[in-house]
């Protein structure tokens, strides 16, 4: 009996365990989710000073609303958790009852038995009446173990009901957590419906804008397709740099090599071949394969850059020390407003006159100017980072920069607010840098 209550105190210690793990896994997700919500909360409280709502305010309130649709969800991932752990200490308790109950008759019958045969008449009269000696010894240990057994039916019957006090009293506290837990949820709800109130306030203003924000993104899209041409720009001169250097390397190594054969057939070897020694293997080797074909990797110098830069996906910092996303990379569409386009990076809104950073070690391959702001194009072996819409500079072309070291400031958008379109490619193919920079 001892060894079943062990067992099922084990197993329910085990299960505990996995649940408060589970639990604690749901209380660290909402406690991410919360301060991702409070970050946006200022953001969208620093974008609201300027008079005039815009589309960076659009953007923060549909993510915010998006991440308090997620605690909601996960408060109910914890609720249904707590329920389970609910469930499974009603069984246990009602198990234990039972348990306890079998243990009380079982103690009462023992009880009786042993009143019966209470006197030392019956119990001296049960020795003697034995066979043979060795009989009467059996019969003094089985009354000695029949006394260790009662012993161990009042230990089991005390262990049964602790037990069973342990999970009423956790019954008690798990319900009180799922209580607050609905309480919690029922907030989350209420503060929900105001926000997307704050949504419908924010849509109104910028319907109202209608115009002015179409003319807004027409310039972008106008303003992206320079900015595009300058880039391609940038990396076909880069190509054509590389090509020649390439060319130039071969040259070099092919005017080696025949310098070497020649020196080679000017002396020939004038000692005969030992007939003990095995004859070199002519077969030529196999070519190494090639991993890349990108021109960029032509040197073993780009290479290594291009293959740092690869090992630091999702590791690289932001551009911006503080920032949100206002436009994600490639189409999109602004519901609310009826607007699409295209964007070939990420469009982040931060502070006026922010610093820019560079995101890598690499090259200034170029600056140029795209209607009227500023554009620093770096080169990190065969992929190029561009950090556009600046309103000053503080690296020149062919400059070498750090990570963290700063390129810029970043100008205003139309809304007051610092902005700036951070662009990722590899060769000439555009990239998404949202899976390439930190989670914040």
């Amino acid at each position: 009996m001892l060894k079943t209550l062990f067992s099922c105190f084990l197993i329910l210690a085990f299960s505990g365990s996995l649940l408060a793990q589970t639990s604690d896994d749901l209380k660290k997700k909402q406690a991410d989710i919360q301060r991702e919500i409070d970050e946006l909360k200022q953001s969208l409280n620093d974008t609201k000073k300027n008079k005039k709502a815009g589309l960076g305010q659009l953007s923060l309130i549909t993510k915010k609303l998006r991440l308090r649709e997620q605690a909601i969800n996960n408060i109910n991932d914890q609720i249904n958790v707590i329920q389970n752990n609910i469930s499974q200490s009603r069984n246990e308790i009602t198990r234990l009852k039972q348990e306890l109950d079998t243990l009380k008759t079982q103690y009462e019958k023992s009880v009786v038995y042993a009143y019966k045969n209470r006197s030392n008449y019956d119990f001296l009269n049960f020795i003697f009446s034995a066979a043979s000696f060795n009989d009467a010894l059996k019969r003094i240990e089985y009354l000695k173990s029949y006394r260790q057994y009662r012993e161990q039916q009042a230990t089991s019957i005390k262990n049964t009901q602790l037990l069973l006090q342990g999970k009423i009293t956790g019954l008690e506290t798990t319900q009180k957590r799922k209580s607050d837990a609905l309480v919690e949820q029922q907030k989350e709800k209420v503060v929900l419906v105001e926000e997307r109130k704050e949504k419908d306030e924010i849509v109104n203003k910028l319907k109202t804008r209608e115009r002015e924000l179409t003319k807004e993104l027409t310039d972008k899209q106008r303003a992206d397709k320079k900015l595009r041409d300058g880039i391609m720009a940038a990396i076909r001169r880069e190509a054509d740099k590389a090509r020649a250097e390439a060319k130039r390397r071969e040259k070099e190594e092919a005017a080696a090599a025949a310098a070497a054969a020649k020196k080679a057939a000017a002396n020939p070897a004038t000692t005969s071949p030992n007939p003990n020694t095995t004859a070199a293997n002519n077969t030529p080797a196999k070519p190494a394969p090639v991993k890349s074909k990108s021109v960029f990797d032509a040197t073993p110098e780009g290479e290594l850059i291009s293959d740092n830069f690869e090992k630091n996906r999702g590791k690289l910092p932001w551009p911006v020390d503080k920032g949100q996303i206002k436009i994600h990379f490639g189409p999109y569409r602004i519901a609310e407003l009826k607007i699409t386009g295209n964007n070939p990076g990420l469009t982040l809104e931060t502070e006026e006159g922010a610093a820019v950073k560079a995101v890598f070690d690499g090259e200034v391959i170029s600056v140029f100017e795209v209607d009227g702001s500023s554009a620093v194009f770096v080169r990190h072996g065969k992929y190029f980072t561009t950090y556009s819409n600046l309103n000053s500079v503080t690296v020149g072309r062919n400059q070498q920069v750090k990570a963290g070291q700063v390129l810029g400031k970043a100008a205003s958008n139309s809304e007051g607010n610092g902005e700036i379109e951070f662009v990722l490619m590899q060769d000439t193919r555009n990239l998404d840098p949202e899976p390439w920079i930190r989670r914040r």
